[in-house]
């Protein structure tokens, strides 16, 4: 009968790390609930940069002054952007902004210098 138990236990265990794996994956896809805030000091290359509104602005390249630059490879016209890091909410798997798609792209800038004048 013990036996019975622990495999039940067993299998109920599998079933609830497997569930847990989905919803880390789901949050991931859609950038919600993505794990520990880093705060701006863990921005890092290749982290996705959401929208407040969920959409995916891009990837960040690297930090370029007080404005993180993104991937020209994932720019809808091929060019590096800057956003001003004082857009960003917070920091967890992922770069959350304050602003929404469209006041990003009305937003960014072409070059770092131009995100010193940038306010949140």
């Amino acid at each position: 009968m013990s036996d019975i138990k622990n495999t039940l236990k067993d299998a109920g265990q599998k079933a609830a790390d497997k569930a847990e794996q989905a919803k880390d994956w789901v949050e991931d896809k859609l950038g919600v609930g993505c794990g520990t805030e880093k705060g701006v000091a863990g921005i890092q290359p290749h982290m996705s940069v959401i929208s407040s509104c969920g959409c995916t602005m891009g990837k960040v390249d690297h930090i370029e002054g007080n404005a993180i630059k993104l991937t020209k490879n994932d720019s809808p016209d091929g060019q590096h952007h800057f956003i001003p890091m004082g857009w960003v909410d917070h920091v967890d798997n992922h770069v959350h902004l304050r602003k929404n798609s469209e006041e990003t792209k009305a937003g960014w800038k072409s070059d770092a210098a131009s995100c010193s004048t940038c306010g949140a």
